[in-house]
């Protein structure tokens, strides 16, 4: 069974920076896609960044240019640098993996993801 347990959240004024780790047992393999969504209170999740197994990068808009995703295949972790962090980016953040090969477009999609984290709140104040 993968245990994705991510790490990192916290407080953070507007305008910082902070990193999330998503340490991942049993998998992935090379050939898994990793992926980070958030939830926000009383909003569905929503996707943030991708790694596909390719090792192509894909952001949300909303992030873009401010959001850094990134994995270690030797130690199973995968990350997400955020910087310049926005009220707007309070949220709990999710790791999430698949082995599945994605259609056009299609890791923006929850139900494209079989394994997920319990999650990390990131709160942003100003």
């Amino acid at each position: 069974q993968v245990h994705l347990v991510e790490s990192g959240g916290g407080l953070v004024q507007t305008g910082g920076s902070l990193t999330l780790s998503c340490a991942a047992s049993q998998r992935p393999y090379s050939s898994d896609s990793l992926a980070w969504f958030r939830q926000a209170p009383g909003k569905e999740r929503e996707f943030v960044a991708v790694v596909t197994w390719l090792g192509n990068t894909y952001y949300a808009d909303s992030v873009k240019d401010r959001f850094t995703v990134s994995r270690d295949s030797a130690t199973n972790t995968l990350y997400l640098f955020m910087d310049n962090l926005k009220s707007e980016d309070t949220a709990v953040y999710y790791c999430a993996g698949t082995a599945r090969a994605f259609s056009a477009g299609s890791y923006v999609r929850t139900r494209e993801y079989d394994w997920w984290g319990q999650g990390t709140q990131v709160t942003v104040s100003s």
